[in-house]
């Protein structure tokens, strides 16, 4: 009987999606058919933004951006691998055809609050059945690393490693090369962000002051 009700159950959540859809078709589309005709050829967006695959994290919606605008690339921990000519990483990709097929203006690597990853970093043994997230999060064991350097208080604990992840991942896309290359040129701008899902709250990095500073 309770295998009979969570079948019914996603079912049902699923025809919801599939009402969604059609409200999309009959409604949505309709109201900014013209902007979606512009955009049936080609995409023309000014930014990368690369965040947490976490399903509270909207990016359009966080940013007040229409389709077409914003290239997403959404990793486990907004995670940037090191660039590596003999490994094929999907991300690596993204982000070279952003900056240069799409000629993106700027990157901005988005952490968030409550980060199912961090927490992951912080507790390896929760990873057990989870081998191919233990080798991904390696990626931002430096930001770990610097979060036991800094010894901070253990409530601010998980919050802190996300906003030094997030500095790691901008530090990373200088491995890559494209980006790397248009950085020097000054024709492309590098942006470190912590979104509070409970309070909306985004806060970007400044480099000068070295804080996450309230945008």
């Amino acid at each position: 009987m309770a295998l009979i009700a969570a079948l019914k159950a996603k079912d049902t959540f699923v025809e919801n999606i599939l009402s969604g859809v059609r409200r999309f078709r009959a409604v949505t589309f309709p109201q900014r058919q013209k902007m979606y005709e512009r955009l049936a050829e080609k995409q023309i967006p000014d930014a990368l933004f690369l965040t947490c695959g976490d399903s509270r994290i909207d990016p359009l919606l966080l940013t007040g951006m229409d389709p077409g605008q914003l290239f997403v690339e959404r990793t486990p921990g907004n995670i940037v691998p090191v660039y590596d000519n003999d490994v094929s990483v999907g991300v690596s990709s993204s982000i070279e055809y952003a900056v240069v097929a799409l000629g993106v203006k700027d990157i901005i690597v988005c952490g968030h609050s409550a980060c199912g990853a961090m927490k992951a970093l912080l507790h390896p043994e929760q990873l057990q059945l989870l081998p191919a997230t233990a080798r991904w999060l390696k990626f931002a064991q430096p930001a770990l690393n610097e979060l036991r350097r800094e010894n901070t208080n253990n409530a601010e604990n998980l919050n802190r490693l996300a906003q030094f992840n997030v500095l790691e991942q901008v530090k990373h896309l200088h491995t890559h090369p494209a980006v790397e290359q248009r950085f020097k040129a000054g024709s492309l701008g590098l942006h470190g962000w912590m979104y509070e899902i409970h309070t909306g709250i985004v806060k970007a990095y400044n480099p000068a002051t070295r804080e996450f500073e309230l945008v």
